[in-house]
């Protein structure tokens, strides 16, 4: 499991790519991928998940701990990248009504 980001040379959107397992064991990484940036000049993130092979209830935990941390219902996240697998997580979860799944 590898999770890194990266602040667009605007520094409006936050880029967190995870690759591998997206399960509990990702939980701090996770969180300090999104909580360590202080700029205040962010307005979206962008999750790709092209090289994620697995994620399980804990990572739907952490995708909502990230859109309360972005603003609740204002929350701009763009899920990308998703595998047919996990997009069917997503569709079975309702995720659809609260990110933008690409």
């Amino acid at each position: 499991m590898s999770i890194t980001s990266s602040l667009t040379s605007n520094g409006e959107v936050l880029n967190i790519s995870i690759a591998g397992r997206f399960d509990a064991s990702c939980l701090e990484e996770f969180r300090k991928s999104f909580e360590d940036d202080n700029s205040g000049g962010l307005k979206s993130y962008v999750v790709d998940l092209s090289e994620t092979i697995h994620l399980d209830s804990s990572a739907l935990g952490m995708l909502l701990v990230l859109r309360d941390h972005a603003g609740g219902d204002k929350a701009d996240i763009t899920i990308d990248n998703c595998s047919p697998e996990v997009k069917k997580i997503f569709t079975i979860s309702s995720f659809e009504q609260l990110f933008n799944i690409k």
